[in-house]
């Protein structure tokens, strides 16, 4: 695995950690929410958790975090780690958050002992109207005094399910009047009777994020909890809950951009709505930036990783440009991907010069670069398909495909001259006619024309369908209440195409250069008998790097 490629101030603040003493090892966590698909942002942080402490010759963990059992399923369980392990990390140990949800109620229980926490009977309405605002203090509840005793019965029967869910809280007891209004008594536990995928109906009061995850980076011995940027402001809260629950193993809390790219939605609750609203074929289609419609397309790990380690790790939010993920791909695609032909809007071309019924073996180099990847042969033939839009009867000045009385050569076989045209009733092209020099086969004479069109001959080239896939929002507005409003209409094209007739064989997510057009994986309902592909990318770079 590559290492991320310069010193950043996570490592900084590492190499500070280890030379001061304060650890003698590393140890990550990747703790993501099983409530939907990681998407390309959640993959930032898989990157920076693993690579972090792969650098280090530590371990990382792999922790669901699972408080909230309304929105989990293992169905996202099993996804996630199948992203993980796709993008070719290991974790050290599997935990869910669910499995301190023992030692997390003991150690509220701790809290309530020492007086730093109580059970508040305020209503959600009025939670928000005691808390106050960013310029303005909260008030203290009028549940804030009860006693100790008070408070352990009262959390024992939210334990056990005597009260209804909403009616009361956990709540930690710190600061009102804090100008950081994460320590303005944040709540611990919640009343919820729901049945959780992990412990069933064991529990029904919850705990909090800010309360739980802290703890379980400290029982695991997490050295460095590094994690988005919108988690700064709770960091004192992180610290408070460590240090009153008195763990001796400290965890560091050091925060990260996010990634954003243009024209992407990095949201699972506005990606469940696509899924939802079926604007989308599932969580894997795809046009979605999740890993598994990556995947599906066609992207491949090595690009994506290397995608990340461009991006590096800031500390200032910023929105990358999806070009510079699009030319990490070309690039891996350039090296790896077989050269073959298909034509995705067929017009038929007769070479009225070639004999009729023969047929000849062209030998094609499956990379031009990569002699080990080996030859093909394609039967060429009297008629051909070849892209309609490689032929104009009124070109303009510098068109070097074929038109009236032009000359191209058919990759690989002949040089070709345009001597007519078929049209049905409405005007439409039908048929080239074109003459073929005899002595211009490939690599056999040196004349030669500007313009050079691939091809597949009539006799044998494989109906498949072909997915074209566009931006899903035609303007950047990711992340935004009125994404629904601006999803293009355009995002999936579907072609009738043709291709070459090996093609029909190839492994669901095998790549390819189809030339002159783009990279192409076959899709999931790719079969023999209908091939199936997707368009990965095109060829034009647009990224100026």
């Amino acid at each position: 695995m590559e290492e991320l490629r310069s010193r950043n101030f996570i490592e900084d603040a590492i190499e500070e950690d280890l030379k001061q003493g304060k650890v003698n090892y590393i140890r990550t966590r990747f703790p993501p929410e099983p409530n939907g698909y990681l998407h390309i942002g959640h993959a930032k942080a898989l990157y920076i958790d693993f690579s972090v402490a792969e650098k280090y010759g530590g371990k990382c963990n792999l922790r669901y975090d699972d408080t909230n059992p309304t929105k989990e399923d293992e169905e996202y369980v099993d996804a996630i780690q199948e992203d993980i392990l796709w993008l070719g990390f290991q974790w050290d140990n599997v935990f869910y958050g669910s499995d301190y949800f023992d030692t997390c109620y003991e150690l509220a229980v701790k809290l309530i002992k020492k007086g730093v926490a109580y059970v508040c009977d305020l209503s959600k309405d009025e939670l928000r109207e005691y808390r106050g605002t960013l310029t303005e203090p909260g008030k203290n509840s009028p549940y804030r005094k009860r006693s100790v005793e008070e408070n352990l019965m009262l959390f024992e029967r939210m334990k056990n399910g005597d009260f209804p869910d909403g009616t009361r809280t956990l709540r930690a007891k710190i600061d009102m009047a804090s100008p950081n209004i994460n320590l303005r008594d944040p709540a611990m536990y919640r009343i919820l009777h729901a049945t959780h995928h992990n412990t069933g109906d064991k529990w029904c009061i919850y705990p909090m994020y800010d309360f739980a995850h802290p703890l379980q980076d400290a029982i695991e011995g997490v050295t460095h909890s590094l994690c988005s940027l919108e988690y700064e402001i709770h960091r004192p809260l992180y610290d408070w809950f460590v240090e009153q629950c008195e763990f001796e193993h400290k965890p560091r809390q050091i925060e990260f951009a996010r990634l954003n790219l243009t024209n992407t939605i990095m949201s699972k609750r506005y990606l469940r709505m696509l899924v939802e609203g079926g604007h989308v074929n599932g969580w894997d289609d795809p046009r979605m930036p999740t890993l598994c419609g990556l995947r599906r397309r066609g992207y491949t790990p090595e690009a994506i990783r290397d995608f990340l380690s461009r991006v590096g790790v800031a500390k200032a939010d910023s929105v990358v440009d999806t070009a510079m993920l699009e030319h990490c791909l070309r690039e891996h695609l350039n090296l790896s991907a077989k050269r073959m032909m298909a034509v995705l809007d067929p017009v038929k071309l007769v070479i009225e010069n070639w004999q009729e019924g023969h047929v000849e073996e062209v030998e094609l180099e499956n990379h031009p670069n990569a002699p080990e990847m080996g030859m093909r042969t394609l039967n060429f033939s009297r008629e051909l398909y070849i892209e309609r839009e490689d032929f104009m009867e009124d070109p303009p000045k510098k068109f070097f495909r074929l038109k009236p009385g032009g000359e191209v050569r058919l990759k690989g076989a002949y040089i070709i001259k345009c001597t007519g045209v078929e049209k049905n009733s409405n005007g439409e092209l039908t048929c080239i006619r074109c003459t073929y020099d005899k002595e211009s086969k490939s690599g056999e004479q040196s004349r030669k024309v500007k313009g050079t069109l691939h091809w597949l001959s009539c006799l044998d080239a494989r109906a498949a369908k072909v997915r074209l896939y566009a931006p899903l929002l035609e303007t950047d507005v990711a992340d935004k209440a009125d994404f629904m409003d601006n999803i293009n209409p355009n995002s999936l094209v579907e072609k009738k195409a043709f291709v070459e007739p090996s093609l029909a064989a190839a492994n669901i997510g095998d790549k390819f250069q189809f030339m002159r057009i783009g990279y192409f994986s076959a899709d999931n309902e790719h079969t023999q008998a209908l091939p199936v592909f997707n368009r990965i990318v095109e060829l034009k770079d647009s990224w100026k790097g």
